[in-house]
């Protein structure tokens, strides 16, 4: 049997490639494990907190109530302290609803209202005279409307301190107790 050249290169260039398709496969199934450990490790994080929020909005505020405290000084010199959270989100299906209900009390000052006009290209001299142009040149421009999330978390906050509440039809709330440790320094 006579061996060429052309042969042995042929051979060759088929082993780098089978090496090259195994070097891939390896790092794909190396990769594919850490996917799995990651999302291991995530789904135990999450079980922590689940835990570590019970134990902080009921187990402790709880046994402290039972004890008719509202704080605790541990032997080690730490602040057990259980304060209340507030959350308030905008249900997005009642948008204008609950921007109509927040003007309505007398509230509407927290909701910001962007407007803009978009120009195409080569109009940045017509841009320069703004919302007037715009409605005057038959452009419509475009309206949103937001309120920030600290803003209106500070609200419901104060409202539910004065005995007011939020309506549930056009928000989602919810108050919960949340034990904070301060460190000994």
């Amino acid at each position: 049997m006579d061996l060429k050249l052309d042969d042995l290169e042929q051979d060759q260039q088929e082993l780098i490639e089978k090496s090259d398709i195994q070097t891939l496969a390896n790092f794909c199934l190396e990769l594919q494990a850490y996917e799995n450990e990651i999302a291991e490790m995530e789904q135990k994080i999450k079980d922590r907190k689940e835990k570590a929020d019970k134990i902080s909005s009921e187990i402790i505020p709880n046994l402290l109530a039972e004890q008719g405290l509202a704080s605790l000084k541990l032997a080690d010199g730490s602040a057990v302290d259980v304060k209340k959270t507030y959350s308030c989100t905008i249900k997005k299906d009642s948008l204008d609803a609950a921007y109509t209900w927040l003007r309505d009390q007398g509230l509407g000052d927290i909701i910001k209202n962007e407007v803009s006009v978009v120009f195409g290209k080569g109009e940045d001299t017509r841009a320069n005279n703004l919302l007037d142009l715009a409605v005057q040149e038959g452009y419509e421009p475009s309206q949103k409307q937001k309120v920030e999330p600290m803003t209106l978390k500070a609200l419901y906050r104060e409202r539910v301190e004065a005995g007011l509440d939020m309506p549930s039809e056009f928000f989602h709330t919810f108050v919960k107790d949340q034990t904070k440790i301060g460190r000994k320094s």
